[in-house]
This record gives C-alpha cells, sequence and structure tokens, in this order.
C-alpha cells in the first residue's frame, strides 16, 4: 500500500530504455502530460491487486496480511497497572486504499499523500498483566482490533543510485500519521475462558477504546513507517525509474 506513495510522487526524472518490457503492475506515466498528478494516482490504483498479492518475481511479499512482530502498552498507572502485550499481529485490509492527494516532492522537500481505508483489522495473540479496574487480570488470548474510516497521511524522503539498470530510488525516510474514526477492540479466550475476566477487559476496551488507540498508535505508526519502508526498498532496487514514468 503506502510504500508505492514513494515511487510515484518523487520522480522526477525521466528516460527509456529500448527493449525493456514494462512490468504487469505498472502503469506508466508521462512527465510532460498536464494531468500528471492524476496519472500517478491511477498508477497507485493501479497497484492495488498486486500489493494483495505481491510479486514472486522481485520477492515483494503480500501486504494481506501485513505481519507485524509485537508492540506493548502500558494502559493504566500505579505499580500494578495494566499492560499488554500484543505478538504475531496480523493486519487485513491495507491494500484497499483510495488515493486522496498527492504534493510531488519540491527539491529537499519531502512528497506528501493522503490515503484512506475503509476498514483494517487486526488480530493477534495477547498478554496481559497487571490489575484492571479492580480485578487482577494477568492472562493470554486472542486480541481483535478493527478499525473503520482510516485515515493516512504519508511523508517520504528519498536518495537516488545509479545501477547497470538504471537511476533508482532509495527510501530514506517515512513518516506515517494514522486518523482513525471509529475503534473496536476486543479480546477473546483468555483468563482460561473465564467469563467475569474476559467481558470485564472487553468492557474496559469498549468504553475506553479511543484511549487504547492513543497508547497503541504512535508505535503502531512507527513499525508501519519501517516496515513499509523495508517493502519499498525491496521494490525500487528491484525496479529502476524509467519504468514508472517517462518524457
Amino acid at each position: 500500500m503506502l510504500k508505492f506513495v514513494t515511487i510515484c510522487c518523487l520522480l522526477g526524472w525521466a528516460g527509456w530504455a529500448v527493449g525493456q518490457e514494462i512490468p504487469p503492475y505498472i502503469k506508466q506515466c508521462r512527465r510532460s502530460d498536464p494531468g500528471l498528478t492524476d496519472c500517478l494516482k491511477e498508477a497507485l490504483q493501479h497497484l492495488r491487486p498486486y500489493l494483495s498479492s505481491g510479486i514472486p518475481e522481485i520477492k515483494l511479499p503480500s501486504v494481506e496480511p501485513f505481519v507485524m512482530d509485537q508492540l506493548s502498552l502500558q494502559l493504566t498507572g500505579g505499580p500494578q497497572g495494566y499492560r499488554i502485550n500484543l505478538k504475531n499481529m496480523e493486519v487485513f485490509g491495507a491494500s484497499n486504499f483510495t488515493v486522496r492527494s498527492i504534493k510531488l516532492a519540491d527539491g529537499s522537500k519531502p512528497f506528501e499523500t493522503r490515503l484512506t481505508i475503509p476498514r483494517l483489522t487486526i488480530h493477534a495473540k495477547y498478554t496481559s498483566s497487571g490489575v484492571l479496574i479492580i480485578i487482577p487480570a494477568s492472562g493470554s488470548g486472542d486480541f481483535d482490533a478493527v478499525f473503520d474510516g482510516v485515515t493516512a497521511d504519508v511523508k517520504g524522503l528519498v536518495s537516488t543510485n545509479e545501477k547497470p539498470t538504471g537511476m533508482h530510488l532509495r527510501v530514506e525516510k517515512l513518516d506515517l500519521n494514522l486518523s482513525i474514526k471509529k475503534p473496536r477492540l476486543s479480546v477473546s479466550k483468555i483468563f482460561n475462558n473465564n467469563r467475569i475476566l474476559t467481558e470485564a477487559t472487553n468492557l474496559f476496551l469498549k468504553e475506553n477504546g479511543h484511549e487504547v488507540l492513543r497508547a497503541l498508535q504512535p508505535q503502531l505508526q512507527k513499525k508501519l513507517s519501517s516496515e513499509f519502508t523495508g517493502i519499498a526498498n525491496q521494490l525500487l532496487d528491484n525496479v529502476p525509474i524509467h519504468f514508472f514514468i517517462v518524457d
């Protein structure tokens, strides 16, 4: 998803290698096109099914699901504060994006783009410790989150690298900011299926969803930025700039 914003927003070079076949996942744009911005939006939309399935020939993995390692959250204060750890996180829905705006890079200024995603869902393994409300709540189980109405604002900086295949881009920095209208969080199969503790935890998550999201968001954004940068560079290392834009 967001990794391909880097490609389309920073193309200030052009070239054409005669005889080179353009991969099917690339929709080319012309730098001289007065509708270049609209073409770049369409090029990003064109990539969505390839993001969903992955691109084996350049070892680009599918983003469905997008996998992250772990996040740790301190949700209440004090020596027995309620803490949760999420592991083996699977994020679904990242490829179902719509490009709302693109601002091309200008000199040393980064590119900027805004994407919207109808829904992101997260499934993870969950462990907790501490006291929740007045109930000891140490345990483990499954964690699920549904984020409706997601807006992602992305900024990025890249460098260039000359290779035998032509000029390539490399992402040096990628910043991501998420805005989520409606978070829904829940846990299951925890505390040996203790009904009271499970209901107490889910009540807490329901009534404090936005507060939990605020605690989760900085780490989630940082990890997504790091992961997307790595995947973007996997693509950019294999595909030269002149595959994306021509004079």
